[in-house]
């Protein structure tokens, strides 16, 4: 079944430093749309260059999902799921053209594939299996799954054994993947899970990529202009002055975590630098393999062509 009936939603992805922003504003500019942002550190306030906020680039075109919970609270995939459908469908109902855009490969699917986040039964049996195991093993199925988890639900054993039991029960699974594994295993109607399209959008994937060189050339350059010009290592002072942590801090990953190292005199700062921009490297490649699974996904050699994929698309 094809979802062409379905209000049409537009998501520009990729990995961290490809420009995404810029696109999605220029894109938004000539067809009557806005952005909702899918980036999982964008929803806090005060975090607004480590992150890559880059509001000065919206200009007059309305974004969504930015600066809406404080850096001191949880929010969670399902919040961000509740949030981000309130904002789209309120973006198609009033008449223009929804944007998401981000580069959590987690959040962006949650919308695309229409994830069943609803709360479940426990699975006792699993539970039992899964306590035995130890917090790395845990964590090896979590990787083997592919799925993004912060640090702290990451090294957090009875969160990865709730996970693990959606997973089990396929709640976190695209639709047309359970319906390809029942076709394989006959199981059709013992599945949990309906094998109809559970998306409430059709969507085109539009993704921006660069040389592994370039793409790493990129983060280097935007990471010496956050630190010596932007005044990264002054937002994150300001954080801790506002109540965060440090292990908050180290939850949020990269700037913020190796920042936090060379305030509390663990790294130098040419250690800082080296170390974070290995880490940034590290996080793009991630974030590539995660998209590259997806096959819908039209990237673009030209970011120019994405004015002519969108608008056949919408035509």
């Amino acid at each position: 079944m094809t979802n062409n009936h379905l209000p049409k939603l537009i998501v520009i992805l990729g990995p961290t430093a490809s420009g995404k922003t810029k696109l999605a504003v220029e894109l938004a500019r000539v067809f009557n749309g806005e952005i909702v942002s899918a980036d999982s550190r964008q929803v806090y306030k005060g975090m607004d260059i480590g992150t890559g906020k880059d509001l000065d680039e919206y200009d007059n075109v309305p974004y969504h999902l930015i600066d809406i919970c404080e850096p001191t609270e949880q929010f969670s995939l399902a919040q961000y799921q509740k949030f981000a459908y309130q904002a789209i469908d309120d973006i198609i109902k009033r008449g223009k053209i929804p944007f998401l855009v981000g580069g959590t490969g987690l959040y962006l699917q949650a919308v695309i594939e229409g994830y069943d986040l609803s709360e479940i039964k426990p699975n006792e049996k699993l539970r039992k299996k899964l306590e035995k195991k130890s917090l790395e093993k845990l964590q090896h199925l979590i990787k083997k799954n592919k799925i993004e988890l912060n640090k702290s639900d990451f090294n957090n054993k009875r969160r990865l054994i709730r996970i693990l039991e959606k997973i089990e029960c396929l709640k976190l699974l695209p639709a047309r993947l359970v319906a390809k594994r029942a076709g394989r295993q006959g199981k059709t109607k013992n599945l949990k899970f309906t094998t109809k399209n559970l998306s409430k959008y059709n969507c085109l994937l539009l993704g921006l990529k660069f040389p592994n060189k370039e793409l790493d050339e990129r983060i280097d350059k935007r990471l010496i202009d956050r630190i010596e010009n932007q005044g990264m290592i002054e937002e994150v002072k300001k954080l801790l002055t506002q109540g965060v942590t440090w292990q908050r801090l180290d939850d949020f990953g990269l700037e913020y975590r190796y920042i936090a190292k060379h305030l509390k005199g663990e790294l130098t700062f040419e250690e800082m630098l080296k170390q974070l921009s290995i880490a940034s490297h590290q996080f793009a490649k991630r974030q590539m393999t995660w998209f590259k699974r997806d096959q819908r996904i039209k990237w673009l050699k030209n970011p120019r062509t994405a004015n002519k994929l969108t608008y056949t698309f919408l035509r």
